[in-house]
């Protein structure tokens, strides 16, 4: 009867103690995800001319009204100096090398970005048509992790006064991995 109430205890003890452990080791293996509502908008570098050229963020909700500044909140950091973030002072801009960090509450939104003419320098006087890009639809439902943005060229590769957003990186742009830097040495 005692050797019966031993045994008892005893599977009860490793019952708890196992349940223990496994609780333990989940909590320190956490899954990782992507938060569907954060958003990374990367522009990456170009020539000195153009990545001092800014582009202005414009997030609107599928009925056209701008929510740029309610139902989005906005960091920045240069990929040059990573791990130091930044706040945005009053507006939502890119310039080159510099990767836009959104918080964005759930829902569907289509997002551009632009540049006036009047802060188009140091380019030609003549093309003087606000610098817009095209629409991209984010949802939340089905996120991406990072958008791109940046000059549209035409067929001779020069910049035409355009931007580009899209899920892809340009064809130009490529991240140099460690076999690349050594060879580089």
């Amino acid at each position: 009867m005692i050797g019966s109430r031993v045994k008892k205890i005893f599977l009860s003890f490793l019952l708890i103690f196992v349940s223990f452990l496994y609780v333990w080791a989940t909590d320190l293996t956490p899954d990782i995800k992507h938060n569907p509502w954060e958003l990374i908008i990367y522009r990456p570098q170009n020539t000195e001319a153009i990545n001092d050229i800014r582009c202005w963020l414009k997030v609107e909700d599928m009925d056209g009204n701008d929510v740029t500044y309610t139902k989005i909140s906005a960091t920045y950091e240069w990929v040059s100096i990573p791990d130091v973030v930044n706040k945005y002072q009053r507006t939502y801009w890119l310039s080159g090398g510099v990767a836009m960090h959104l918080n964005i509450k759930p829902g569907r939104y289509k997002m551009t970005v632009s540049t006036p003419s009047d802060k188009q320098w140091p380019y030609p006087s003549e093309n003087r048509d606000e610098w817009k890009s095209n629409e991209f639809i984010y949802d939340t439902e089905n996120p991406a992790k990072v958008i791109f943005v940046y000059p549209g060229t035409d067929e001779n590769g020069f910049y035409d006064g355009r931007w580009i957003i899209s899920g892809r990186a340009p064809k130009y742009f490529k991240q140099a991995t460690i076999p690349d830097m050594k060879k580089a040495e």
